[in-house]
């Protein structure tokens, strides 16, 4: 079973007019089995390690081939894959020059930016010839019709994840990526060399995902400086491993708003085992999980709309608090998520009050386990989990 990708349609089309892709996303989120629905003239896999070497010996030998290639095509520039491209960062000098020169299409995936974006290396693709792509988890809109709101809370997106039929296949699976690919893989990317203190903090970043961070308080409980602690961060970001949200600071009345930076992991089956947490949750951790849940979906529709919006949260800590707030250019959108089935007036409490000291916010919503939409003030609308996509229609 493949599942149909919302993603297929935007890359087809970037394709279509002649530009390359930069495809990046966690590994496992299915970038492999996106790229094979297309018809490419020539893949270079550089997580084959044989392979690797090769063209790290003498990179010119990329070209080489692809000018081959080219010649023998003669009518039109062939399609290139380069998989997994940041372990070898210096073929996107390549790749750039052939694209320059419209002698090749390209489609570069990567399951890390770090190695990208590091200056020493010096890339610089042409600005509006590689597009790039984020791969994620599957959104609820791509994910079976038979899976419930606690498979996402529990099991996780992954594609890989979701085809498994028994429980025990998912935990097995999930282990796995923890260990190899996060303890591993991760780790060894960063150059780590306290494999205790990243050990301890990868679990505390799990736990405390959605939470807001306290740098020092976090770096006291782990035992590790605050700098390597803010660098700790930045890997799993680099690395897409976690999402990384702002508060709304903005205020003409409330002068001590939080700052405090928030982190999602990318999946939240991953999440939980990488926090060292059993299956059963209590209403208060179900209600945490599905707040993260909800923000990762607005990420990833987000992302798939192509919209210039951005996720914030707003807190003060004296007083009221919004667990979302989509920031556009022309207005606020504040959300709140409850764990409920009967939301009433007292859950959008604090959406009022956003709605009053923000003239751009019009509309609010909640996002609950309603089964249908539900009014409960002539701006506030309380929707069903799986209606959330209507909150970026407008």
């Amino acid at each position: 079973m493949e599942f149909q990708r919302l993603l297929e349609k935007k890359l087809r089309s970037i394709l279509e007019r002649g530009k390359s892709v930069l495809l990046l996303g966690p590994r496992q989120t299915g970038k492999t089995t996106l790229v094979n629905h297309f018809q490419v003239d020539k893949k270079f896999t550089l997580a084959n390690p044989k392979d690797r070497l090769r063209y790290e010996k003498d990179p010119s030998l990329l070209t080489s081939e692809i000018e081959y290639l080219a010649e023998k095509i003669g009518d039109r520039s062939p399609l290139i894959v380069i998989d997994e491209v940041q372990k070898l960062p210096i073929l996107m000098d390549a790749a750039q020059d052939l694209i320059d020169r419209k002698r090749a299409q390209f489609i570069l995936t990567g399951s890390s930016a770090r190695k990208l974006q590091r200056a020493e290396i010096g890339i610089n693709l042409l600005p509006g010839r590689v597009m790039p792509l984020r791969m994620d988890p599957l959104t609820y809109l791509e994910a079976p019709k038979t899976s419930s709101l606690e498979d996402f809370l529990l099991e996780g997106s992954l594609p890989e994840i979701l085809l498994q039929k028994t429980v025990e296949e998912k935990i097995e699976l999930l282990e796995a990526y923890v260990v190899i690919y996060l303890e591993q893989e991760v780790r060894a990317e960063a150059l780590v060399r306290d494999l205790g203190g990243f050990g301890r903090f990868l679990e505390l970043a799990a736990s405390e995902s959605g939470k807001t961070v306290n740098f020092s308080k976090l770096s006291q409980e782990i035992g590790i400086s605050n700098s390597t602690l803010i660098g700790y961060y930045q890997i799993l970001e680099d690395c897409l491993i976690v999402e990384r949200i702002e508060p709304l600071i903005q205020s003409k009345t409330r002068k001590k708003l939080s700052r405090a930076q928030k982190y999602l992991f990318f999946d939240l089956g991953v999440r939980r085992i990488a926090a060292r947490e059993g299956r059963i949750f209590s209403r208060e951790q179900l209600g945490q999980v599905f707040e993260q849940w909800v923000g990762l979906e607005l990420i990833r529709q987000i992302r798939l709309l192509g919209k210039q919006d951005r996720l914030r949260y707003w807190s003060d800590p004296s007083g009221p608090e919004v667990d979302w707030v989509l920031e556009s250019y022309e207005a606020y959108i504040p959300i709140e998520v409850k764990w409920t089935d009967r939301p009433r007036m007292e859950d959008a409490r604090h959406l009022q009050t956003f709605l009053k000291e923000y003239p751009k916010a019009q509309k609010a919503y909640v996002i609950c386990n309603t089964p249908h939409p539900l009014k409960l003030s002539d701006q506030i609308t309380a929707l069903p989990w799986n209606q959330l996509a209507e909150v970026l229609k407008d």
